[in-house]
């Protein structure tokens, strides 16, 4: 008898590069990048955080006529979507800003030299900026970082003590596509933008990433020792998904 020979798989058909475009949204200019996946079924369409980009992924070897047909047909879905994405989200001296939930004046001082401090001025919260105006951007997210710090090492040390469990180390970062990682070392990361946020949502996501240290999952003895940690954990999910996005829209420049 001849030995059976089981026929070679063939190779994955090389994929195209990802496709740049511009699709133009009720005059709303988004940059939009099409990728084609050899296992995609269907077409998926969706907004990157902070609602500054599209992005599409559709089968091999999809006509272009019907890329397009898609794009036509979910206009409607696309304007209502951004919708609430403002189209200019800079900052400038006048508008504002959440910290910790409550909404704050930037007011540029004018001066070359000084803190970016967070002060009341006749009962209303304001953050003042010093340094030139096209810094302002820059230095509030510095200010907004250093916050971010501040807040987190504190519940993270006191949700950590609770569970008997060390942390090795504790980052800042922008991410776009979660808030926050823990690693098997005890590395914990976190996007600084959570500041921004009420905070009980601030002390979910410190709990959140604080109990994965013991459980590295997100199985029902995860989110039940989450919960026990932040009791007001559904509440501060429920806000992150409302307005999560939001805080992903400001650009600091």
């Amino acid at each position: 008898m001849f030995p059976f020979k089981k026929k070679p798989k063939k190779a994955a058909k090389p994929l195209p590069a990802p496709v740049k475009r511009v699709l133009d949204v009720a005059g709303r200019s988004m940059p939009l990048t099409i990728r084609q996946h050899n296992q995609a079924t269907r077409i998926t369409l969706r907004i990157e955080p902070g609602g500054r980009a599209l992005k599409m992924t559709i089968p091999s070897g999809l006509a272009d006529r019907e890329v397009n047909a898609f794009l036509d047909r979910h206009q409607g879905w696309l304007l209502t979507k951004l919708a609430k994405f403002p189209e200019e989200a800079g900052l400038r001296s006048g508008s504002a800003i959440l910290l910790r939930g409550v909404r704050h004046r930037i007011e540029h001082t004018g001066r070359l030299r000084g803190l970016t401090e967070a002060v009341l001025v006749d009962g209303e919260p304001v953050i003042r900026v010093s340094g030139l105006e096209e810094h302002l951007g820059r230095r509030l997210a510095d200010f907004l970082k250093k916050e971010a710090r501040r807040e987190l090492e504190a519940l993270v040390d006191a949700h950590a003590y609770r569970i008997r469990r060390p942390v090795n180390s504790i980052s800042m970062k922008d991410t776009r596509s979660r808030w926050g990682s823990c690693s098997v070392d005890g590395n914990l990361s976190f996007s600084w933008r959570i500041v921004m946020a009420p905070p009980l949502v601030i002390d979910y996501l410190a709990a959140h990433e604080v109990a994965h240290l013991k459980e590295m999952n997100h199985g029902p003895r995860f989110w039940a020792l989450c919960e026990k940690l932040c009791p007001e954990m559904e509440e501060a999910k429920a806000w992150l998904k409302r307005h999560g996005s939001m805080l992903h829209a400001i650009d600091f420049g």
